[in-house]
């Protein structure tokens, strides 16, 4: 079962639509710990952003609808943005990674929330992962 599908993002009434990534699997240099230094780990990213969504909050039909890149937040361009802050250098916590990852979503205007998971994929033997969820606002919105 998805973890995030209990704690809707899309909703018509806030004129918001969700875009999401899903389990991103990355090696990133992140670690408190001696042995963490000087290399990298696993982790995988999970990605939500709620996103103004201008067909549900147009008044006119005009123009809802159009099939154009430009009028979305391109969840390629998150995955990039995600990817350069993984290898901007090492990170000694998941929170710091998951803050730094949430302020780069939040600098498309247009996204007024973001969550952001980060987990450790190999640091506990009996776990599947590690980790923390964060999620922040707009501070305009």
């Amino acid at each position: 079962m998805d973890p995030m599908a209990d704690r809707r993002i899309a909703q018509a009434a806030l004129a918001l639509r969700h875009v999401f990534i899903r389990d991103l699997v990355l090696e990133a240099a992140i670690g408190v710990h001696a042995h963490e230094r000087g290399g990298t780990q696993r982790i995988r990213l999970n990605i939500d952003l709620g996103v103004e969504d201008d067909g549900a909050r147009a008044l006119s039909r005009a123009g809802v609808g159009r099939d154009e890149l430009s009028r979305v937040v391109d969840y390629g361009a998150v995955v990039e943005a995600a990817r350069a802050v993984v290898a901007s250098g090492h990170v000694a916590l998941v929170e710091t990674l998951a803050e730094r990852i949430a302020e780069a979503c939040l600098l498309d205007p247009r996204v007024r929330i973001v969550r952001v998971r980060v987990e450790k994929l190999d640091v506990i033997p009996d776990a599947a992962s590690v980790g923390v969820e964060i999620e922040r606002r707009n501070a305009e919105r």
